[in-house]
Parts: C-alpha cells; structure tokens; sequence
C-alpha cells in the first residue's frame, strides 16, 4: 500500500494554464494521479513547474552555518561567468564585508584577464529591509556598483501593497511587515545553494538553517537565473548615486497603479515558469517517465553523456501578492494525500501555520511531528520594545495549537517539538517530510522527508524560503524546491540532516507552558489575534 491514496480528479492543461493568470482557481485535489509506486507518485508536480532530472552524485546536503559561509566565498572567487544572489537582505558586518570583498575580487580578475570577460553579478535584496538605517544593505553594495557598473546589478523589490499613506505612516522597523522579497538562493556560474538562510553574520556563524548544494546543474542554475531576473525586472534599480529606478516600461511599484503592476509582474515571472517546464518536458533525455520524449538510445546518438538521473528537483515558487501560488497548491496536496500510517515531520523557526496548513494537521490521518524554536532561540528573544514581546506571541499560538491537540485527543498522532541550543537562534523552515511510520526505539522525528513502506530513509524533502506561516503564503515572495531521489546516499544524507535538528529538542507536554519563560502577558494574548499575520 503506498502512502498516498489515489485522487480521482486530474488537471487539465488548461487548469495549469491558469497559474499564469491572476484569477489562480483554488485547486483541491491533487492536479495528477499519485498512486505510481516509489518517486514516481510525484511526477504529477510536473504538470505545474519545471522537472529537473539530475545525479544525486551533484546534490550536497550542508550542515552548519560556517560550512554555509565557506562554501559561498569560494564560489564567489571561482565564478567566471555569473553570481546571482537573492535573499532578505545583506548584513554590514565584517562577515558580509567579506562577501562583498569577495565580489570585488572576482570582479577585478574578470577585467584583468586576457579575454574579455562577461561574469554579471545579480543581486536581488529587499528595499524595505536592504534600505533600513544609514548603514544598510545599500551602502554595502554602492561600491560595486559604481566601479563595475556595466556588470553589477542591484533590485530592490518594493511590495506594491506598501503604498500611499500607509507607507508614509508605518514606522521603518515595521514597514517590512506589509510584505518582503523573501526568496533565498545564491548561484555560482553552474551551481546553486537553495536555502533558507539570509546573508547575514548570524546566518554564517551561530543561526541554525537548512541548505543543500547543487553542483554543475545548469538548467536549474539557467531557471533560478531567470527567476531572479524576472522578479528584479518588477524591482526597483540601484543606482550608483544611492537613487533607485524603475526599469524601462515598467509600472511602478507603490505609486503606479496597483492592478496594472501586479498583471505585469505575474506575467513575467509565469513565462518563466512556463518556458522552463515546456523546455524540460521538450529536452530532458533521460527520466523515469515512461511517456519521455526520448530513449536512452536517442540520448546516446545525440551525444549526452551525462549518468541517468536519479534524483528530481522541482522548483515550487509562491509569490500571492502576484496571485502565483503553485508552493501553496502542492503543499496543501501533499499534506491532504498523506495516508494513514504516513508520517510527516515538519520544521519552521516561527510555529505560525496558516488555518488551512493547521486544519490539515488537525483534520488528516497521518502522524506529525513539529518542531518549532523555543522561545530562547527565537530570533526575537531578548528584543526591546514590541519586538521583544514576539517570541510571547508565538508561545500563544503553539499553546493555543497543543490545547486544540488535546482537545481532539490527538496527542499520540500530533507531537511538538522544540528546539534548544545555548547561544544558537533556530532559522531552519520550509522543511517537510512524510514517512512511513515503522517500529523503532526512538520517538524523535527525523526531519520533513518522506519515508516510503520497508524503507528507513526518506525519498523527498522541501527545502526553502517558506515557513508555512501566513506571510509566506500571502504576503512575501518565496521560492523552495521539492528534492525526490532514489538516491540511497543521498536519502542519507537528508536522514543525517534532519536527525541532528531533532536531536536538539524536546517534546513539548502540557508542564511546558508552566515554566516561567512560557508564561503571557494578558496585552500580547490579546493582541496576538490582531497582528499574527504580520509576522
């Protein structure tokens, strides 16, 4: 019996046509059938991103902080063609000075050499956050900018729905919680790292988050690329005198009309989401589909030398403000199609799942296992003002979330977790597995993946931007990738990866909120309601 049950409904190409417009129909059931035994259920993603078949033998699962960091810098000085960076924003520690130092270097190289160069570097940041305070991810950049001008690009994405007087009143710290560029990924010529993790000190020294390695892969490289580009496209443009401009035949923003921006902008990302998956379902030689355009023969006679894939990469990409919600879509398919006896491990820095994500929980069969920051690894933690009440607020909704559990007297299917390292905060979302529950002596979840029957290592795991909350659903750009391999290495690695964060946490029980760190004031119970789906 496999872990899904067969849906009745298919998608039609016209309903995946549909993504590319605004009026997205909410999809219910699951767009193709997912009842083929082993990786092959999931070959229905396809049907609404590109599929990228690759060897597992290029895939890298990273585990610290500082393996993070070493990784990009050497990228960055091996890069000979392109650099595209997206996240949240960039630090001005001595750490992201190293970055940018690293930038500037690769960059001198590529004009000192004998042939001309054509490296670019794109990097895509945030403008509420990138522009916040005198010192900011702006002023970082300016120098590249103005000495590589014809080969350094800045976009700061603006929300459109920050605007008018609602921009004008909303004080700076606070302005980036209407909506943020969010999407983590960071490409080197041929390879990418997908991650949850912004460019940050933190990020490379004592802040827990997820990463994997994508070595030489260039159509997913070529597809990010493009990513970047589209959504940078919607952004506004850096200039070298610290000014920012529209791009040529672009509506603006915040003061042009709202409508208008966001038709242009779905458009521009969707043909890229598009191009890429008629490109791949039209060019890929080899995959485990048994309608493939070609043979492995015609893959031989033309050449491609490249091993079989054994592993599929699918981007998943949520952009609401723009009416692109394909993450949300699978997600939500994935969740609904768990079976009982599946088992699904979920992990987020910030417990503040949608109602539709915590319904599903509530309301399907398989067994959950959540783990979520305690409060003194919340990045939060500590914080003066309203800033510092925060982690209270998530301590509300996972108590309000485990009452619920109890209620329906679900505690032996529904566990949570919480994560606990002196001097470390917890970052790592947008992970997820499903596995099969099997006999074993440790209660402890071992990651989001997803573990077929007879196996003790998971075939899929989602890694990203996302964190499930309503933020990343509704308001801020995201983008994760599904990883499906029958790679048992690599299913090793995503084992070993998601069993070092359990191995840090606890089990949350009812005498968990009777510590004094876990108690509320009345205001933040209060107040919780009104300002959870800013944050």
């Amino acid at each position: 019996m496999g872990i899904f049950r067969a849906p009745c409904a298919r998608v039609t190409m016209a309903v995946v046509g549909s993504f590319a417009v605004p009026s997205c129909p909410q999809v219910t059931s699951p767009p193709c059938c997912l009842c083929p035994e082993g990786v092959h259920r999931f070959q229905w993603i396809r049907n609404l991103v590109p599929e990228f078949g690759v060897s597992s033998s290029h895939v890298s699962v990273l585990s610290s902080p500082t393996e993070f960091f070493e990784l990009m810098k050497g990228q960055i000085k091996a890069a000979r063609r392109r650099v595209v960076m997206a996240s949240l924003y960039l630090g001005t520690g001595p750490l992201e000075q190293e970055l940018v130092d690293c930038l500037e270097s690769t960059l001198e190289k590529s004009l000192q050499a004998k042939f001309p160069s054509d490296l670019k570097v794109s990097i895509l940041l945030d403008f509420t956050r990138g522009s916040r305070g005198r010192k900011n991810s702006r002023t970082m950049l300016l120098p590249l900018l103005q000495r590589f001008p014809e080969q350094v690009r800045v976009s700061l994405f603006h929300t459109p729905n920050l605007r008018g007087l609602l921009r004008l009143l909303i004080p700076e710290r606070f302005n980036e919680t209407i909506g943020l560029q969010h999407i983590k990924v960071y490409l080197f010529d041929n390879s990418v790292i997908l991650s949850g993790a912004n460019l940050s000190d933190s990020y490379f020294t004592n802040r827990q988050d997820r990463y994997v390695f994508l070595q030489d892969c260039p159509e997913i490289a070529d597809f990010f690329t493009e990513l970047v580009d589209a959504v940078g496209d919607v952004s506004l443009q850096l200039q070298g005198d610290d000014t920012v401009q529209v791009v040529e035949g672009m509506v603006h923003p915040y003061r042009g009309d709202r409508a208008a921006y966001c038709k242009a902008a779905n458009k521009r990302v969707m043909d890229v989401i598009n191009s890429a998956r008629t490109r791949q379902q039209m060019l890929h030689t080899q995959t485990f589909h048994s309608d493939s355009l070609l043979t492995h023969e015609d893959a031989a006679a033309a050449g491609d030398r490249r091993p079989a894939p054994d592993t599929w990469i699918y981007p998943l990409i949520q952009m609401k403000p723009f009416e692109i919600q394909i993450d949300e879509i699978v997600t939500e398919t994935l969740l609904t199609e768990a079976e009982r006896g599946a088992k699904v491990y979920l992990t987020t820095g910030y417990f503040n799942l949608t109602q539709a994500y915590m319904d599903l929980v509530l309301g399907t069969r398989a067994e959950y296992q959540i783990l979520l920051a305690s409060p003194e690894v919340n990045g939060f933690f500590g914080a003066k003002g309203v800033a510092g009440a925060i982690p209270a607020a998530y301590v509300h909704i996972e108590q309000q979330f485990f009452s619920e559990v109890c209620s329906l007297g679900q505690q032996a299917r529904v566990q949570l977790q919480e994560y606990w390292r002196r001097g470390w905060t917890f970052h790592a979302k947008g992970t997820w597995q499903l596995a099969r529950s099997r006999p074993t002596q440790d209660s402890r979840g071992t990651g989001l993946w997803l573990y077929l029957t007879g196996s003790s290592l998971p075939c899929l795991t989602l890694i990203g931007s996302p964190n499930f909350g309503y933020r990343s659903v509704h308001r801020d750009l995201e983008a994760q990738i599904a990883i499906v391999t029958e790679s048992r290495a690599l299913q090793q690695q995503l084992h070993q990866e998601q069993e070092q964060l359990y191995l840090r946490s606890g089990v949350v029980s009812s005498a968990t909120f009777e510590q004094p760190s876990r108690q509320v004031k009345l205001w933040v119970k209060m107040v919780t309601p009104l300002i959870k789906n800013f944050f």
